[in-house]
Formats: structure tokens, C-alpha cells, sequence
């Protein structure tokens, strides 16, 4: 049965504009996204399929234009829609970080980094420099590596923080196992790069493991700074 021949409280789009983004599901967010299904296939049918197929909203958003395109109505403009959709909630959690005080909001770093890292199938180990009043100068990916570790220098690391002028900075690599628990190693390195940068005054004041959908893992919070 096609969306349009539901009753009109149960639709997804007009469900979403009497009560919020919030009410909906996966499927019907992503339904609402899709617009249309194809033959046999209502949206919120496809959108089930598409769920089911990549295993959460993390994987199918984080899938290759080709395996996109696999998908029976989908196509590469469905993969640069997804694409843009992802962007602009990067850039807008990211001017969010730019403000005077963001940094004050713990959520509004994780929810940055869920954004930024969730979805990346390899690890990756990302730098939040900032200033002296603790105000972003750069997000930027320092070092990307297979799929169970990253190989991280701190020698490098200095010397970006040097070019960066940057008085304290946040690191944050993703586990794209799913599990968000650090490692050994994972304590080993955050010790090694907090006493290298100590060395020239720059402050690490936290190191978030971030694992898919899940909420980051502060090493601050765990006391292992």
C-alpha cells in the first residue's frame, strides 16, 4: 500500500511536522528522506530494507557510492543527497563547536565526534586544537589507519600543535568494531602524548574513544587523565 493511501496521522513527513523529528523511527526518518519507494515497496518498505541491508543508519550513511547504488532504487543522486545531508549536520555541529563557549557542553563535542567518526570503517585519530581560552582553531585528522589500529607519533603530533599555536587540544579515534571500551594501547598512547605536549605547554584535556551510534568515551570522565 502506498504512504499516500495511509491515514493521514500515520504518514511519516505529516506525523513529523504535528510532532517533531523526535516521534518518528529510523525507518520513517528515513523514509521521509527516500520520498518515494519503487514497485512493491512503499518509502517506509525501502527504508526498512535499506536498514536491515546495512544494519543501522551509521553503516548505510557511512556506505561507498557503489554499494549505494547496488540498492534497487536508490542510485548515485540518492548517495550525494545522503552525502550532503551528512555534511551540513558536520558543519552545523561544527559552528556550533565555534562558539565562545561550546566547549563547556560536553554533548556538543560528542555529538560532533559521533558525527565526524561514527560511520568511518577504518580508524581514524582526530585533533580538536584550541586556544587559550579554549576556543576551536582546527578539527583536523591526523592520522588514518587500518581496521584495528592507527599508528600515532607524537613527534608529529608535537609539531602540529606547534604550527597550530595551539594551547590545549582534544583527541578523539573511533573503534569501528563498536566498541567504545579503550585499550591498553589506547591508554599507553593517550599517556605518551600528554607528557610529549606537556613539554611545550599544551594542555590534553580529554580523549574520546567514539564506537558508532554508542555515547563516546570520555577518558577525562573515566579518570584516566
Amino acid at each position: 500500500m502506498a504512504i499516500t493511501d495511509w491515514p493521514e496521522d500515520e504518514r511519516p513527513r505529516e506525523r513529523l511536522l504535528k510532532q517533531g523529528a523526535t516521534a518518528l523511527s529510523d525507518a520513517e526518518l528515513l523514509a521521509v528522506f527516500l520520498r518515494v519507494g519503487v514497485r512493491g515497496q512503499s518509502a517506509v518498505d525501502m527504508a526498512r530494507s535499506l536498514l536491515q541491508r546495512f544494519g543501522s543508519l551509521t553503516r548505510l550513511f557511512a556506505a561507498t557510492a557503489e554499494e549505494i547504488s547496488a540498492v534497487p532504487g536508490m542510485g548515485s543522486a540518492k548517495y550525494a543527497q545522503i552525502q550532503a545531508v551528512l555534511e551540513m549536520s558536520r558543519r552545523a555541529l561544527r559552528e556550533e563547536m565555534e562558539r565562545p563557549h561550546a566547549f563547556n557542553s560536553p554533548g556538543a563535542v560528542r555529538d560532533y565526534l559521533r558525527a565526524r567518526l561514527g560511520g568511518e570503517p577504518r580508524e581514524v585519530f582526530l585533533a580538536l586544537w584550541l586556544d587559550a581560552q579554549n576556543r576551536l582553531i582546527a578539527a583536523e585528522e591526523l592520522f588514518r589507519g587500518t581496521l584495528t589500529q592507527t599508528a600515532v607519533y607524537p613527534r608529529e603530533v608535537v609539531k602540529t600543535a606547534l604550527a597550530r599555536n595551539a594551547a590545549a587540544v582534544i583527541f578523539a579515534h573511533n573503534h569501528p568494531s563498536g566498541v567504545a571500551e579503550p585499550s591498553r594501547a589506547d591508554e599507553q598512547l593517550t599517556a605518551a602524548l600528554r607528557q610529549s605536549l606537556a613539554l611545550v605547554e599544551v594542555r590534553v584535556l580529554d580523549h574520546f574513544v567514539v564506537a558508532g551510534n554508542a555515547q563516546p568515551l570520555s577518558f577525562s570522565e573515566r579518570g584516566l587523565l
